[in-house]
Protein backbone atom coordinates (compact mmCIF):
# COMPACT_ATOMS: atom_id res chain seq x y z
CA UNK A 1 0.00 0.00 0.00
CA UNK A 2 2.33 2.67 -1.01
CA UNK A 3 1.44 6.17 -1.89
CA UNK A 4 2.95 8.87 -4.24
CA UNK A 5 3.08 11.23 -1.64
CA UNK A 6 6.88 11.57 -0.12
CA UNK A 7 6.59 10.99 3.60
CA UNK A 8 8.22 13.55 5.55
CA UNK A 9 11.18 12.83 7.66
CA UNK A 10 9.16 13.46 11.01
CA UNK A 11 6.51 10.70 10.22
CA UNK A 12 5.92 6.64 10.38
CA UNK A 13 5.49 5.84 6.95
CA UNK A 14 2.08 3.57 6.57
CA UNK A 15 1.72 -0.08 5.72
CA UNK A 16 4.72 -1.73 7.77
CA UNK A 17 4.04 -5.24 8.94
CA UNK A 18 7.32 -6.33 10.54
CA UNK A 19 7.30 -5.05 14.20
CA UNK A 20 10.54 -4.54 14.49
CA UNK A 21 10.87 -2.37 10.62
CA UNK A 22 8.28 -0.22 12.64
CA UNK A 23 9.89 0.22 15.95
CA UNK A 24 12.96 1.89 13.79
CA UNK A 25 11.02 3.84 11.47
CA UNK A 26 9.57 5.28 14.61
CA UNK A 27 12.85 5.89 16.24
CA UNK A 28 14.62 6.98 13.06
CA UNK A 29 11.23 9.93 12.84
CA UNK A 30 11.34 10.96 16.80
CA UNK A 31 14.64 11.39 16.28
CA UNK A 32 14.19 13.58 12.72
CA UNK A 33 11.51 15.41 14.98
CA UNK A 34 14.27 16.00 17.77
CA UNK A 35 16.79 17.28 15.47
CA UNK A 36 14.56 19.41 13.88
CA UNK A 37 12.79 20.72 17.17
CA UNK A 38 16.56 21.53 18.81
CA UNK A 39 18.65 23.24 15.67
CA UNK A 40 17.86 26.64 16.62
CA UNK A 41 20.37 28.16 14.31
CA UNK A 42 18.76 26.55 11.34
CA UNK A 43 15.40 27.42 12.80
CA UNK A 44 17.00 31.54 13.18
CA UNK A 45 18.08 31.18 9.44
CA UNK A 46 15.13 30.29 8.02
CA UNK A 47 13.09 32.84 9.87
CA UNK A 48 15.33 35.40 8.94
CA UNK A 49 14.57 34.03 4.97
CA UNK A 50 11.15 34.61 5.84
CA UNK A 51 11.65 38.04 7.43
CA UNK A 52 14.13 38.86 3.96
CA UNK A 53 11.16 38.14 1.60
CA UNK A 54 8.65 39.92 3.31
CA UNK A 55 10.24 43.16 3.60
CA UNK A 56 11.50 42.67 -0.03
CA UNK A 57 7.88 42.19 -1.04
CA UNK A 58 7.16 44.80 0.91
CA UNK A 59 9.67 47.38 -0.68
CA UNK A 60 8.57 46.42 -4.19
CA UNK A 61 4.92 46.60 -3.28
CA UNK A 62 5.04 50.22 -1.11
CA UNK A 63 9.08 51.99 -1.76
CA UNK A 64 8.02 54.92 -0.02
CA UNK A 65 6.45 53.55 2.88
CA UNK A 66 9.96 51.34 3.26
CA UNK A 67 12.05 54.31 2.82
CA UNK A 68 9.62 56.04 5.30
CA UNK A 69 10.34 52.96 7.97
CA UNK A 70 14.03 53.25 7.36
CA UNK A 71 14.41 56.74 7.90
CA UNK A 72 11.89 56.51 11.26
CA UNK A 73 13.95 53.16 12.36
CA UNK A 74 17.28 55.41 11.48
CA UNK A 75 15.84 58.64 13.78
CA UNK A 76 14.70 56.58 15.99
CA UNK A 77 18.67 54.42 17.17
CA UNK A 78 20.15 58.21 16.27
CA UNK A 79 17.92 59.65 19.30
CA UNK A 80 18.54 56.44 21.74
CA UNK A 81 22.49 56.52 21.13
CA UNK A 82 22.10 60.43 21.37
CA UNK A 83 20.46 59.57 24.80
CA UNK A 84 22.74 57.21 25.72
CA UNK A 85 25.40 59.42 25.26
CA UNK A 86 24.38 62.76 26.67
CA UNK A 87 23.33 60.50 30.45
CA UNK A 88 26.82 58.82 30.32
CA UNK A 89 28.92 62.00 30.13
CA UNK A 90 26.75 64.02 32.68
Amino acid sequence: MSSSLPVPRTAVPLGIADPVEQARAELKAALAAIEEKANVPRRVAKATEQRVAQARSFTRANPAAATAAVVAVAAGVGALVWALVRAYTR
